[in-house]
C-alpha cells in the first residue's frame, strides 16, 4: 500500500484531498478535469481495470464506505468527496496489490483508499487553530491574435477563399464584429481601436481563506477530537466558488474492561456556485473565438449584448444566470468492541453517509436560454443518497511459545443505498429579481427517480507470523451484490501473501550495508461492481426493464427497455505482486520495489444481439484487460543534526492493453477508442502529414496497406482517403513525485515536485482556434507562419476562409502532453519554546506556501493536466476542449497550539 500522512498534505489549498495527494502517492494517476472549482478527479490506482465500469477506488472513511461518485445533472462532474476537510485526516493509506486489497474483495479491482480521521489521546486538552489566506490565479494564458494581426490574416484568408470572397466582404465582417464601427479594426491607435483580450475578461485573481480550530484529549476513559472549519476559494474563473463549513466528532470511550464503544460524527455543507461545461458558447474559456475587434460591452448602449458578437457572448451568464449546488453531507458511524477473552474480540460499526444536493439554475432573458424561454428559465433539481453500512467481525490474537503469532479475523458486512431525485423545470418569470421556481408562470417539465443497491458479503482473513522473519497471509471474501443476476450474484474473491524478512536471519546479522531487507509476493482476485456515472451498468443491468413512458395521446402505457441477463456477474481481476523493502545504513535510505501483473476479464459490454429478440443488445460479460507495470519509492534522510535534509521520490510505470473485445471497436471522446490490442482510450483519426510546399494543402498520410502488408506511407490533401489510425495515447507512460524537506533552526521548507511523463492530448478545440482563419474564431498566434507562397516550409496550412484546410480531425491535434510541476513550496517558522512558554502556548508556526507555482511542458494549450468535463466515460480521456487551467496559489498562515 501506499501511505500518506495527514501532516503531509494539511492545508494544502485545493478543495479535495485527492488533490492534495496528487504526485505523492506511488504509483496512483490523479488528474483534474479542469481549473474549475468542486469539479471531478480522475484516480486511477494501476491503471484502468475497466471499459465501462468505473475505474474510480472505493474510498473507505473509519471503516465505511461513502458516497464518491457524482451525483450532478450534466457530464460536468460535481465531487462528492470535496466535502470532506482533510485537515480532520490523520493518514491516508492506498491499498493497491490483491493480498491489501483482498478484505475488500468485490470492490477492490481499483484499490481501496482507506481515510483515518484524528483522534484524541489521554491527557490535558489541546487547542489547535489553523487559518491561511491568500490568492489564485491561473497557471497559463495563451496567446491569440490581436486586432492588428486578425484582420491581416483574415483578409488574407478571404482572398485565398474559393468561395470569391472580396476586400469589401471581410471589412464589412470586420465592422460587424466591431459592434458596427469601423474605427474600431481600422486605424490601430485611434481612439475607438479596440484590442480586447478576452482572457482577461473571464479569469481573475481569486481570495482564498480557511480556518480550522481543533480541541483534542481525554482521561483514562474517554478520549475525543473535534474540529470545526469553513473554507471559502473563489476561483480563477469569474463567479466560480466553492465554500464549505464542516463540524466533526470523534469519541472514544473505555466502558468497562472488557467493553470499548465510540463515534465519529461529521456534518458538512458546502456551496458550489458553478460554470457551464466546457462543451457550451457560455462556457467561459469559449469567450476567446471572439474577435479581438469586438468591445465587451456595445458602446451604444454601454450594456453587454450579443447582438454583435461572433458567438453567444459569456460575460451574459456572469452577468444574468446562476448556477448554484449546494450539498449538505453527513458521514457517521458509531462502533463497539468486546473483549470475550483475552485473545478474542467481537466489533460491530454501523455507519451512515447521508448527501443531499440541491442544484438551482437560473438562466435570464438576456442568456443563450432567451430563444427557447423570452422571459427566463430555471430549473431545481433535489438529490438525496442514503447509504448505510454495517461490519461486524471477530478477532483473534495470539503468540505461541514466543514464536507463533496469529491474528485473524472473520465477519460479515451489509452495504445498502438508495438515491432518490426530483427536478423541476419552469419558464416565463417577471423578472431577474425572481429566480425560484414558484415564480415561474409556466412549468415545463418535472421528473423523479429512485433507485438503489446492496452488497451482502462474508469475509475472513488470517495472518501467521514465524520468528518474526517469515509471513503468511490468506483471506477470502464472499460477496453478493443486488445488480447482477440471479444465476451469479454471488462471487468469491481469494488472496494469498508471503513475505521473507532476510535481516532477521543470522546470515545477514554482520551486515554494515544492509539494515532492513524483506522479499514478499501476493497473488489475489478482486471484483469491480461499481457504477460509472454515464456508463452501461446500472443498478439493475441484469433485470428485464419496463418504462411506463409508453403512454400515447393522454393514455397510459408501458414498454420494456432492456432485456434481462441472469448470468451477469462481477468483472474480476486477477493480480500477481511481487516486491522488495529494503533499509541502508542504519535505515537512513529505505525504499521499494514492486512489479505487477493485473489481468481483468468478464468485462461488462454490450453486445448484439438478434433483433428478433425486440431488443438491439444486451449487456454480458466478454472481453479482458491487463496492466502491468513497476513501482520504486526512495526515502532518504540526507543529513541529521542541527540542518536536517530528507528526499522523498516515487516512480510509476504501468502498460495498459485491452487483450480482448470479442472484436468490438467503442468510441468515445473526439477520437477516442477502445480497441483490441491498444491501450484504453487511444486516439484513432487519420495522420497529418503537414503542408504540401507547393501549394499550402494539408496532407495527410494515406496509411492504406500495401500488397505485401507494409502501410502506404504516400500522401493526399484528401482527408477522406487517409485510414484512421492510432495517432495518441492519453495514458501516461510514467508518474512520479519527489519531495525535499528541509530544516534548521525552527525553519522548514518543502519543495515538492510532481510529474506525468509519454502521455498525448488531443486539443479538441484545435480545429476552430488552430486552424489558419478557416473560420471567423480568433486563433492561437502560431497560425501566423502559415503557409504564404511556394517553397514556404511550414506545418500550418495555407489560410482559407471556408475551407477546411487541414482542419479535420487529425494527428494535427495531437501534443506531448508530459509535464514537470512544482507542485508546492512551504517555508515556515516554528518559534522557539522559550517564547512559547512566555506566551502560554505549545506550538506557533508562521509559513507561505505556493502551489502549481512552475510548469515545465511542450504542451501548447492552458494546462497540460486537462480531461475536458463534457466528456465522460472511462475512454473519453486526455481531451482538451476549451478547459481552465489549474490555479497558481499563494497562501500566508499560522497554527497556534495551546
Amino acid at each position: 500500500m501506499a501511505s500518506v500522512s495527514g501532516e503531509a498534505i494539511e492545508n494544502i489549498p485545493v478543495p479535495t484531498f485527492e488533490q492534495a495527494l496528487q504526485g505523492r502517492a506511488t504509483g496512483v494517476f490523479i488528474e483534474s478535469n479542469n481549473g474549475k472549482l468542486g469539479q471531478g478527479i480522475k484516480v486511477r490506482v494501476r491503471g484502468a481495470s475497466s471499459v465501462t465500469a468505473s475505474n474510480q477506488p472505493l474510498y473507505v472513511v473509519d471503516g465505511i464506505p461513502i458516497t464518491s461518485q457524482s451525483q450532478a445533472d450534466s457530464d460536468s462532474e460535481t465531487n462528492p468527496l470535496a466535502d470532506i476537510n482533510f485537515n480532520d485526516v490523520a493518514s491516508i493509506e492506498i491499498l493497491k496489490d490483491a493480498s491489501a486489497a483482498a478484505i475488500y474483495g468485490s470492490r477492490a479491482s481499483n484499490g481501496v483508499v482507506l481515510i483515518t480521521t484524528k483522534r484524541g489521546k489521554e491527557g490535558r486538552t489541546n487547542f489547535k487553530l489553523n487559518a491561511y489566506t491568500g490568492f489564485n490565479e491561473p497557471t497559463n494564458r495563451r496567446e491569440f491574435l490581436s486586432t492588428e494581426e486578425y484582420v491581416e490574416l483574415f483578409t488574407e484568408a478571404a482572398l485565398n477563399s474559393e468561395f470569391d470572397l472580396d476586400r469589401e466582404y471581410i471589412e464589412g465582417q470586420f465592422t460587424r464584429y466591431g459592434a458596427g464601427n469601423e474605427a474600431s479594426w481600422l486605424v490601430p491607435g485611434a481612439e475607438e481601436y479596440v484590442n480586447t483580450n478576452w482572457q482577461d475578461e473571464v479569469f481573475q485573481r481569486g481570495a482564498i481563506s480557511q480556518i480550522d480550530l481543533s480541541a483534542s484529549g481525554g482521561s483514562e476513559k474517554t478520549t475525543f477530537y473535534a474540529s470545526g472549519s469553513y473554507s471559502d476559494q473563489n476561483g480563477l474563473i469569474k463567479t466560480n466558488q466553492f465554500t464549505r463549513i464542516s463540524g466533526r466528532l470523534n469519541l472514544d470511550h473505555q466502558a468497562t474492561d472488557k467493553l470499548k464503544f465510540g463515534l465519529n460524527f461529521n456534518l458538512a455543507r458546502s456551496k458550489n456556485n458553478r460554470v457551464p461545461n466546457d462543451n457550451a458558447f457560455s462556457t467561459p474559456l469559449q469567450i476567446i473565438a471572439l474577435p479581438p475587434m469586438t468591445p465587451p460591452v456595445d458602446p451604444r448602449t454601454g450594456e453587454l449584448s450579443g447582438n454583435y458578437t461572433l458567438y453567444y457572448n459569456p460575460l451574459l451568464n456572469f452577468a444574468h444566470s446562476s448556477n448554484v449546488a449546494t450539498v449538505l453531507r453527513n458521514i457517521s458511524n458509531l462502533y463497539a468492541t468486546y473483549e470475550i477473552a483475552p485473545s478474542l474480540s467481537f466489533r460491530t460499526e454501523y455507519g451512515i453517509d447521508l448527501l443531499t444536493q440541491n442544484e438551482e439554475q437560473y438562466f435570464g432573458q438576456e442568456t443563450a436560454r432567451n430563444s427557447s424561454a423570452p422571459n427566463g428559465l430555471g430549473f431545481n433539481r433535489w438529490v438525496q443518497v442514503a447509504n448505510y453500512t454495517t461490519n461486524n467481525f471477530f478477532q483473534y490474537t495470539k503468540s505461541f511459545a514466543e514464536i507463533h503469532n496469529i491474528d485473524a479475523v472473520f465477519g460479515m458486512s451489509y452495504q445498502q443505498s438508495t438515491t432518490d431525485a426530483t427536478e423541476v423545470e419552469g419558464r416565463e418569470f417577471p423578472s431577474n429579481a425572481y429566480r425560484q421556481i414558484v415564480s415561474a408562470a409556466d412549468i415545463t417539465g418535472g421528473e423523479s427517480t429512485e433507485s438503489g443497491f446492496s452488497f451482502l458479503s462474508y469475509f475472513a482473513q488470517a495472518n501467521y507470523k514465524l520468528r518474526d522473519r517469515y509471513l503468511f497471509s490468506v483471506s477470502g471474501r464472499v460477496d453478493g451484490s443486488s445488480r447482477f443476476g440471479a444465476n451469479n450474484r454471488y462471487g468469491f474473491f481469494p488472496a494469498a501473501s508471503a513475505g521473507w524478512i532476510l535481516t532477521e536471519e543470522a546470515f545477514m546479522n554482520d551486515s554494515e550495508l544492509l539494515s532492513f531487507l524483506k522479499l514478499r509476493a501476493s497473488y489475489g482476485l478482486t471484483g469491480n461492481a461499481e457504477i460509472l456515472d454515464a456508463g452501461l451498468i446500472n443498478n439493475f443491468a441484469a433485470l428485464g426493464l419496463y418504462t411506463g413512458e409508453g403512454g400515447y395521446a393522454g393514455v397510459p402505457g408501458q414498454r420494456p427497455t432492456q432485456i434481462a441477463n441472469p448470468d451477469l456477474r462481477w468483472e474480476q481481476t486477477a493480480q500477481f505482486d511481487i516486491g522488495i523493502d529494503f533499509g541502508l545504513f542504519d535505515d537512513r535510505l529505505t525504499g521499494e520495489i514492486d512489479y505487477y501483473n493485473k489481468d481483468t476479464r468478464d468485462l461488462l459490454l454490450n453486445v448484439n444481439i438478434p433483433a428478433t429478440t425486440g431488443f438491439e443488445s444486451q449487456l454480458q460479460n466478454v472481453g479482458r484487460l491487463q496492466n502491468s507495470g513497476f513501482e520504486f519509492a526512495l526515502y532518504s534522510q540526507n543529513t541529521t543534526g542541527d540542518f536536517q535534509w530528507s528526499t522523498n521520490f516515487n516512480f510509476a510505470r504501468n502498460i495498459n492493453q485491452i487483450t480482448d473485445l470479442q472484436g468490438q471497436v467503442i468510441e468515445g471522446g473526439f477520437v477516442n477508442r477502445a480497441v483490441e490490442g491498444e491501450p484504453i482510450g487511444v486516439f484513432f483519426a487519420p495522420e497529418y502529414a503537414g503542408v504540401d510546399p507547393a501549394n499550402g494543402d494539408a496532407l495527410y498520410y494515406l496509411n492504406t496497406e500495401n500488397a505485401d502488408g507494409s502501410l502506404n506511407r504516400e500522401t493526399t490533401n484528401n482527408v477522406n482517403l487517409a485510414q484512421r489510425v492510432v495517432i495518441g495515447n492519453p495514458n501516461p507512460d510514467f508518474i512520479g513525485g519527489i519531495t525535499n524537506d528541509f530544516a534548521y533552526m525552527g525553519f522548514e521548507l518543502n519543495v515538492f515536485f510532481q510529474g506525468v511523463f509519454g502521455n498525448e492530448i488531443y486539443n479538441g478545440g484545435g480545429k476552430f482556434q488552430s486552424a489558419n482563419a478557416d473560420y471567423f474564431d480568433n486563433q492561437t498566434r502560431d497560425q501566423l507562419r502559415r503557409w504564404q507562397n511556394p517553397g514556404d516550409i511550414t506545418d500550418v496550412p495555407q489560410a482559407r476562409l471556408f475551407g477546411g484546410n487541414g482542419t479535420a480531425e487529425s494527428s494535427r491535434y495531437v501534443q506531448d502532453g508530459s509535464y514537470v510541476r512544482l507542485k508546492t513550496v512551504t517555508l515556515g517558522y516554528n518559534f522557539p519554546v522559550s517564547l512559547l512558554e512566555r506566551l502560554n502556548l505549545t506550538s506557533l508556526k508562521v509559513y507561505a506556501s505556493g502551489q502549481n507555482l512552475l510548469t515545465f511542458t511542450d504542451y501548447t494549450g492552458w494546462d497540460p493536466e486537462v480531461n475536458t468535463d463534457y466528456l465522460a466515460g472511462n475512454i473519453s480521456q486526455g481531451n482538451d476542449f476549451y478547459s481552465a487551467p489549474q490555479a497558481r496559489t499563494i497562501t500566508f498562515g499560522v497554527n497556534l497550539g495551546f
